[in-house]
């Protein structure tokens, strides 16, 4: 376990390729994409909660805080990035890990491999050469919240454009057949999902 880092699932979105809803409480199997995804970061890192919006009350039985995008209005994963931030720093933390709700076979070295590119690193793909970020998994600095707040404040929507202003390191995984990013927007994703388990 990194017990000094706090991670927070990334579930604010609206699903609208899912028809929308909580993506997190769709079946993959037996298991609701939510319990796949806790199984795998919990051992990962220290204290962990949820960013979803709405009713908090439809995730009391997962025992994680539930913690909205501040930011009025969807604006996208860089609003939950600043709810975990601002998380993380009322517990005292000074960085803050994020996954993706939607992703269940997300790597098992993930966030130890995001530290040794750290302060802020995403995590990335590298599939023939290329290199594909990965911007919902990633590794934050609190310090960094009053910036991007004033960011999404001014507009910005696009996590790289983000990163790439304060140089964040890359924390590179290289796939050959199935990409441990793989993530869940369709029903078809859930089938293949099945097969993977």
């Amino acid at each position: 376990m990194v017990a000094t880092i706090p991670a927070i699932i990334l579930a604010g979105g609206q699903a609208t390729r899912m028809g929308g809803g909580d993506k997190c409480l769709r079946r993959v199997g037996s298991d609701r994409l939510i319990d796949l995804v806790t199984a795998r970061l919990a051992p990962q890192v220290g204290p962990l909660a949820l960013n979803a919006n709405g009713n908090p009350e439809r995730f009391l039985e997962f025992g994680l805080p539930v913690v909205p995008d501040s930011m009025v209005g969807f604006v996208g994963p860089l609003a939950g990035v600043l709810a975990g931030m601002d998380w993380a720093a009322e517990l005292g933390f000074d960085q803050i890990a994020t996954v993706a709700a939607d992703t269940p076979f997300f790597p098992l070295d993930l966030v130890a491999r995001l530290i040794s590119e750290g302060p802020l690193a995403l995590a990335a793909t590298r599939e023939g050469g290329k290199i594909y970020r990965q911007p919902t998994f990633g590794l934050w600095p609190v310090a960094l919240r009053d910036d991007l707040r004033k960011a999404l404040e001014d507009g910005l929507r696009k996590v790289v454009l983000w990163t790439d202003r304060h140089h964040a390191g890359q924390a590179v995984w290289d796939v050959d057949k199935l990409n441990p990013f793989f993530n869940i927007n369709t029903p078809e994703d859930i089938a293949k999902a099945e097969a993977r388990l």
